[in-house]
């Protein structure tokens, strides 16, 4: 399949390339030429602007930083749409904004091509060992008919709905990496600032129930399953915990401002009376103030962590 890619940076360099090992015919462009020599050495053909790319390409890739970027190369005056038409499909890689994405779907749309949400996971290095996850929203017939091709330069294609929702799920996976970062440097400055040495502590996280499993294969047994009221761990026991690890940091002097919501968090739950539910009762507070209600059944579950 002759394919274009737009946007050969720390991420699409290498997906560009992995497509050309694949054996796929690419034509490629960049604010930089340079960025493209590579891949013309390797045999791929140099567009001037993004409208030849998907004049030339049945199927083109965009790999770019901002939506601002990806909206100019899309719509812009020598924009992809200028070439847009039957049968022609973009699969935008970026870290989009799920509007964006969605205004350049619709006008994609009115020229009769189809546009895909698919941001990837992995970061440069599963990028360059095509490790990489992509998160595909749009039409589910042309995630299908073109998952060969998403397997040139990833891993894992997983299909998570409509036009945005792989932008969504980017955003969200994003965000709680993120949040993660900011409690995992709560904790260590409390325990190295209470004694322990950071090498020895990062081992003990690492064997603890926390490290030892998946974090979002936890939230399984309560969270998603909504089923609290067999307690693997009291709500009125981790509220103890939390507190005495926020009470040791004010001691130390140590600010930690991640926990200190969090055991803002569980007192609001435990005032609720659920002291003796699961812990992760407390999670419940987020779905009460935005009326999102999360339940998946348990044998769908099952049938996910077992497959």
């Amino acid at each position: 399949m002759k394919a274009g890619f737009i946007g050969l940076g720390t991420m699409g360099q290498h997906m560009a390339a992995n497509l050309q090992a694949a054996g796929h015919d690419l034509v490629v462009h960049d604010v930089r030429r340079a960025a493209a020599e590579p891949h013309l050495a390797a045999g791929a053909v140099w567009a001037d602007t993004p409208a030849e790319v998907m004049a030339a390409a049945d199927v083109v890739f965009t790999s770019l930083p901002t939506p601002a970027v990806v909206e100019e190369v899309a719509l812009g005056p020598s924009g992809l749409l200028q070439s847009a038409q039957q049968g022609k499909v973009l699969f935008d890689l970026s870290t989009n904004s799920p509007t964006t994405v969605r205004q350049i779907e619709q006008a994609f749309r009115a020229r009769g091509a189809v546009v895909c949400d698919a941001p990837v996971s992995g970061g440069p290095s599963g990028a360059r060992t095509r490790k990489l996850s992509v998160y595909v929203g749009g039409d589910r017939d042309t995630f299908d008919s073109h998952r060969d091709l998403l397997s040139g330069f990833s891993d894992e294609q997983l299909y998570v709905g409509p036009i945005g929702s792989g932008t969504v799920v980017k955003l969200a996976h994003n965000c709680v990496g993120y949040m993660i970062n900011v409690a995992i440097a709560e904790v260590f400055t409390l325990g190295v600032r209470g004694g322990v040495d950071p090498l020895d502590l990062w081992h003990a996280l690492r064997m603890g129930s926390v490290g030892r499993r998946r974090t979002f294969d936890a939230l399984a047994t309560q969270f998603l399953s909504h089923s609290f009221d067999v307690p693997a761990f009291s709500l009125r026991l981790a509220h103890k915990d939390v507190g005495l690890a926020t009470e040791f940091a004010r001691e130390l002097g140590i600010p930690m401002r991640m926990a200190g919501l969090t055991f803002a968090e569980m007192t609001e739950a435990l005032a609720r009376g659920w002291g003796d539910r699961d812990s992760r009762v407390a999670m419940l507070l987020q779905e009460e103030r935005t009326g999102v209600h999360i339940e998946i059944p348990a044998e769908t579950l099952r049938q996910e962590l077992n497959g």
